[in-house]
């Protein structure tokens, strides 16, 4: 539904974050479209890594360019509560490592342009993201289900602009500021919320060349991290954490907190390849302090609360929830199906784990909980008193071994009878 007549689009909600792509794409929409403007710029966090002056600079610039109506939220609180951690419930790595942290803010997005289209009556939105990554999927996937009938303009898919040197021209031609560190190319692109930061591209794009040290904005390299370990217990309450040595905080303060340890500490870095949804491998270095600490917390915290069967039917799980939020569908009926199963296997996922953050490592100390399954008469060395009658072992094992053993008799040549064990030379007893 993209690609639509500028005739038809009279008011459009713009995913603005006030860099040099979305102030051209602001102007483009205003000419190309002929259409009022509305900008939404959501404070996921960015604001702590900026001091805030990127959402004033994104303001400023919204009024310079003509725009009455302008929206900047401080979402934190609703990032973290109502996304983040249900995603960390599921322990949720895509490809067995990504945290995910541009992935999940994307549905949040979405779902404000949509609603701010509704309130203020826009027939369309915009984004910002390229036709080769995986965000303007996220995007309108996201959109489209919130509301089928919106209708979402992707610039980048449209315009005929090549190479930033024509976006710089535009912009000039346009009196849209250009930073000075925008006129020779970044050498490469970021992107950060509470979660995590996101660099890719330029310096990044050869896989074989190490990320110079400058890339890294979030964490200290943990060589240079101090030479004594910091110990915290983090609390939890039903698969979420809610409290760190003894202090209850809210969700957003709990993972800037978390984020202010793993960065002391060197916590946190990812230099990955991943496989986009659209078809190729891209590079990204990845900081996810915070998120880090509370996955290993998590499954810690899991590994005396959960029963076996539950345990392991999650992990089966887990790299179908997390390739749907990488992929972009957050608010799909299957990702919504799991996460009810998952959030069910929570219930009883509470207690406190205690920790050592040590030059990029997260070390797990111990664990406790009311509701732990974990029986010290059951696993002692010492006399149990008669909680296991380990002679019970040997059916368990005969039974278990039965199809193995029928298999290995075939394959040594012994046919028969495998109930009656003739011809088997006694082979089962």
């Amino acid at each position: 539904m993209t690609n639509t007549k500028p005739s038809d689009v009279k008011k459009v909600v713009l995913a603005y974050s006030g860099g040099l792509d979305t102030s051209i794409i602001l102007k483009w929409l205003q000419e190309e479209y002929n259409a009022e403007v509305v900008t939404f710029t959501a404070d996921l966090g960015q604001s702590e890594l900026e001091g805030g002056a990127e959402l004033e600079e994104a303001k400023r610039k919204a009024e310079n360019l003509g725009i009455q109506e302008i929206y900047i939220e401080d979402v934190r609180e609703e990032f973290v509560r109502d996304f983040v951690f249900p995603m960390f419930r599921a322990n949720a790595v895509y490809e067995g490592v990504y945290l995910l942290g541009t992935s999940i803010a994307r549905p949040l997005i979405s779902k404000r342009l949509v609603e701010i289209a509704r309130e203020t009556g826009a027939d369309a939105i915009a984004h910002g993201a390229t036709g080769k990554g995986n965000d303007q999927v996220r995007f309108e996937l996201s959109a489209w289900a919130l509301d089928p009938d919106l209708r979402v303009i992707a610039p980048w898919r449209e315009w005929e602009f090549k190479s930033r040197t024509d976006l710089i021209n535009f912009a000039e031609a346009h009196q849209i500021q250009v930073s000075k560190d925008k006129r020779n190319e970044a050498p490469f692109s970021v992107d950060a919320n509470l979660l995590h930061s996101s660099s890719e591209g330029k310096v990044l794009e050869d896989p074989a060349v190490e990320a110079p040290e400058y890339v890294y904005m979030r964490t200290i390299s943990p060589m240079e991290a101090k030479d004594e370990p910091s110990e915290i217990t983090i609390g939890f309450e039903k698969g979420d954490p809610v409290s760190i040595n003894g202090e209850k905080l809210s969700p957003a303060t709990l993972l800037s907190r978390l984020n202010q340890l793993g960065r002391d500490n060197g916590i946190g870095r990812l230099d990955l390849v991943e496989n986009r949804f659209v078809g190729m491998k891209s590079r990204g270095v990845y900081e996810t302090p915070g998120g880090t600490i509370l996955l290993a917390a998590h499954r810690a915290m899991e590994s005396i609360t959960l029963d076996r069967g539950a345990a392991h039917l999650k992990d089966e799980l887990m790299p179908r929830y997390a390739e749907l939020i990488y992929n972009g569908f957050w608010y799909s009926p299957e990702r919504e199906m799991l996460q009810v199963a998952i959030d069910l296997s929570q219930v009883h996922v509470e207690g406190e784990v205690t920790l050592d953050l040590y030059k990029g490592n997260v070390i797990v100390k111990g664990r406790s909980s009311k509701k732990s399954l974990y029986s010290e008469a059951l696993v002692t060395f010492e006399d149990d008193l008669g909680a296991y009658d380990q002679q019970d072992a040997n059916g368990f094992i005969r039974l278990n071994a039965l199809r193995l053993r029928t298999l290995a008799a075939r394959e040594q040549g012994r046919g028969g009878n495998t109930e009656t064990g003739e011809g088997h030379g006694g082979y089962l007893d």
